[in-house]
């Protein structure tokens, strides 16, 4: 069995810009724990910055799709691209934000067969397309979507999402990033 690269150690917290050290440290109080993600990409400051710089305009803005269906496109098309990190930690937050402790292993396993609404498979074909066949992209595939009541903006997130995520696919896998333990609980089971 071939083991995942480990070439790209996180830097020490008090190494890191101020900045960063005090993203990390605000989403560790949030959450309890400070996500695999943010400590990998903090080798690379710059482009720490610029990444979740792009990650919130898309995942963290009002529209037409919900926050949910957002966490929906990642977590179907990163396990097309078969990423482990992704799909487990946006997992965690898609049960979370749909309120649904099964809809993150549906969609992952296969959207097709999962508790979606017609629209929501619409939107996931539409993604799944951009995200493994973006040449082939045509004006029916736009077709498909508008009895769905997505405007052009919404189609610009789910193919915008879509695209974003293999990016951060490529890179969760290639760096060998692992999924904190702490996301394969979080939304399955009720609050006490």
């Amino acid at each position: 069995m071939t083991k995942p690269a480990q070439r790209f150690p996180a830097p020490a917290l008090d190494t890191l810009p101020d900045d960063i050290r005090t993203r990390l440290l605000a989403v560790q109080e949030k959450s309890g724990f400070v996500p695999n993600v943010f400590l990998t990409l903090a080798y690379r400051p710059d482009e720490f910055r610029a990444f979740f710089a792009y990650h919130d305009a898309l995942m963290e803005k009002d529209g037409g799709l919900t926050k949910a269906e957002r966490e929906m496109i990642v977590v179907t098309t990163s396990a097309a691209n078969q990423c482990q990190y992704c799909v487990i930690a946006h997992g965690a937050i898609l049960r979370i934000r749909a309120k649904n402790p099964l809809i993150a292993d549906q969609v992952a396993i296969n959207y097709r067969k999962a508790d979606i609404t017609p629209r929501q498979k619409a939107m996931l074909d539409f993604a799944m397309k951009i995200s493994a066949d973006a040449q082939r992209i045509a004006e029916e595939d736009f077709a498909v979507l508008a009895p769905h009541g997505f405007s052009d903006d919404d189609i610009w997130d789910i193919a915008a999402i879509s695209a974003f995520f293999a990016l951060s696919n490529r890179l969760a896998n290639f760096t060998g990033m692992r999924p904190n333990d702490e996301f394969y609980l979080m939304g399955r089971l009720p609050k006490k």
